[in-house]
């Protein structure tokens, strides 16, 4: 699995419909709020060219992508951390998720209707960020009773913990979300502990009609004014456009897309912003049965890589062999690549890099 993305935002902004056309779910996505009740959860094989050119290098034909795994999650609607719509229950769904893709409607069409009665970013952004802040305050002052009185004791570091969460507490209360707060190493982990709604990374996916996926329109412009302020991604996709694209084979797709004059499909831009905005890196494991593709942290040591392709290989670790991808496709093949002295052997201590093409030595 690469990472798991949850789909937010308020009923009828086209969540359903975006994630059917990226998963090819075929999910219910009718015109009325609250059509998904029940998470919906799709696993996406994750494009990447460099699979194919390591698959003729190898002279393989199985290969294994890595994944990303999208979760739709109900509408959520002012009120809900306090049970309106179909209630916060939802909200549950989002602190399982690695990173939070936030579905903004960004086009006019009378024939959708709009919880609110009419398109507005900027408002339908706030009230999605408001009930979540509302119910991270709640998760935060339940935390603050649990262990106001025991820091009383005079326990210096649990006197640390309170007083940072009524700084959290109010940053919140100030209408921020909580990863915007600055925090020390120790700080950070009492956050994480928290796992809290608004910590989650966030992309913003800007829901347009065909017009405005090359002429960005003035809806598009007001969510990126948002995402600047909070350093946050921004991906431009229109939900009609990938439901067809997710019909057509991969030379259809191509044309499609050269047609419409962009070079990248809503779900391609999707996951490269999430990878990025994840700080994760795909390696590869490759030969003649199999070439296949991993995902990991970026700054995840060689044993720890290893464990993502068998647990017994972190147990019994003892070195990486290490090819870089540029290298092998320049050189051609692994013997070349040996010749050349480009192949590398590394220790517990080496990082995994993106594009690294490894063999794994273990004890059993």
């Amino acid at each position: 699995m690469g990472f798991n993305c949850g789909i937010i935002g308020l009923p009828n902004v086209g969540k359903s419909t975006i994630f059917n056309a990226l998963t090819a779910a075929n999910i219910s996505a009718e015109n009325y709020p609250f059509c998904t009740i029940e998470p919906n959860i799709g696993i996406v094989p994750v494009s990447d060219e460099r699979l194919d050119r390591l698959a003729n290098l190898y002279k393989t034909q199985k290969i294994v992508p890595t994944t990303i795994e999208f979760v739709d999650i109900a509408g959520l609607v002012k009120g809900a951390s306090k049970g309106e719509g179909l209630g916060n229950q939802f909200l549950s769904h989002i602190r399982e998720v690695d990173a939070v893709a936030h579905v903004v409607r960004c086009f006019d069409d009378e024939n959708v209707v709009h919880v609110d009665g009419s398109v507005n970013p900027q408002r339908d952004i706030e009230v999605v960020e408001t009930e979540l802040i509302i119910k991270d305050l709640e998760t935060v002052e339940k935390r603050l009773k649990e262990i106001e009185g025991r820091a009383r004791s005079g326990d210096k570091r649990l006197k640390e913990e309170v007083e940072f969460y009524h700084r959290l507490n109010e940053h919140l209360n100030s209408g921020r979300l909580a990863k915007y707060i600055q925090c020390t190493e120790l700080e950070k982990e009492y956050m994480m502990s928290l796992h809290l709604l608004t910590n989650k990374p966030v992309m913003y996916i800007a829901n347009v009609d065909e017009e405005s996926l090359k002429t960005p329109n003035r809806y598009v412009d007001e969510v990126r004014a948002i995402a600047a302020k909070e350093n946050a991604k921004v991906v431009v996709v229109s939900g009609k456009i990938e439901s067809e694209l997710s019909q057509l084979n991969k030379e259809e797709k191509n044309e499609f897309l050269r047609e419409l004059g962009i070079s990248q499909s809503g779900l391609d831009m999707v996951i490269h912003e999430g990878y990025s905005l994840l700080n994760l890196i795909t390696f590869f494991t490759a030969g003649p049965k199999e070439v296949h593709a991993w995902t990991v942290p970026a700054g995840t040591p060689a044993p720890k890589a290893a464990g993502k392709i068998h647990s017994d290989f972190e147990k019994g670790f003892i070195r990486m062999e290490v090819i870089k991808y540029n290298d092998l496709i320049r050189l051609g093949s692994e013997q070349a690549v040996k010749d050349a002295g480009c192949l590398h052997i590394e220790g517990k201590e080496y990082v995994v890099e993106d594009g690294d093409v490894v063999v794994v030595r273990f004890n059993v």
